[in-house]
């Protein structure tokens, strides 16, 4: 692991919603790490270093200070604008596990179809994996370079990390290149509808006790 994967964290003393508004104000985040049989540990956190690890894409944490342990980033919750997480709760790993987690989903490129009237439509942000921890990446890269107009990639055809197996359906649709009428349908079928499920935050409706 690298200086950027390590997250400095103190035992936290207080309980209940009072304490986690004071420690917040205090630049720090509520945390919890449980996990392999063992106690439940109550910490913080400093919320700069948190939230630039985990807008890094990064799930795989050094825990150090009071603590010396490896452990996956296992539930974020957020503010209700998604601005400030509000608690992690860490999961203790050994290197080598196998765990399944989320990652989000990047595409690079230009797709030819786009050259001829075609519109990217990309259908899925995060896939759910299986992989050793220790290969946990913090995006998959999708290359559109060779997408053309009425093509399109699924899960199947991502390129996973060594070790990783994909969990869902393999036929489900990553990306494709459609023409821009139907791309104009497909918004406006959302705007008539409900809103795209937001995943991978959970909004808070109040204040957490753990």
């Amino acid at each position: 692991m690298s200086d950027n994967d390590v997250l400095n964290v103190a035992i936290r003393e207080g309980r209940g919603s009072g304490a986690a508004r004071k420690l917040r104000a205090s630049g720090q985040t509520p945390a919890v790490l449980y996990g392999h049989g063992e106690e439940s540990v109550s910490l913080s956190v400093g919320a700069a270093d948190l939230t630039s690890f985990v807008r890094r894409g990064q799930k795989l944490a050094k825990l150090a200070g009071a603590v010396s342990e490896s452990a996956l980033v296992r539930e974020l919750q957020w503010d209700a604008m998604g601005n400030d997480i509000l608690h992690v709760d860490f999961t203790r790993v050994n290197v080598g596990e196998m765990v399944e987690t989320t990652v989000s989903v990047e595409l690079r490129g230009e797709a030819p179809g786009v050259r001829v009237g075609g519109v990217v439509q990309h259908s899925l942000h995060e896939i759910t994996i299986r992989c050793p921890v220790q290969n946990i990446p913090e995006k998959i890269v999708v290359s559109v370079g060779g997408l053309e107009l009425g093509q399109s990639l699924t899960l199947a055809e991502l390129e996973l990390p060594e070790g990783g197996e994909l969990v869902g359906d393999g036929g489900t649709i990553v990306v494709q290149c459609v023409e821009a009428a139907a791309e104009v349908d497909e918004e406006a079928s959302v705007a008539d509808g409900a809103e795209p499920e937001v995943i991978g935050r959970k909004e808070s409706d109040g204040e957490e006790e753990a």
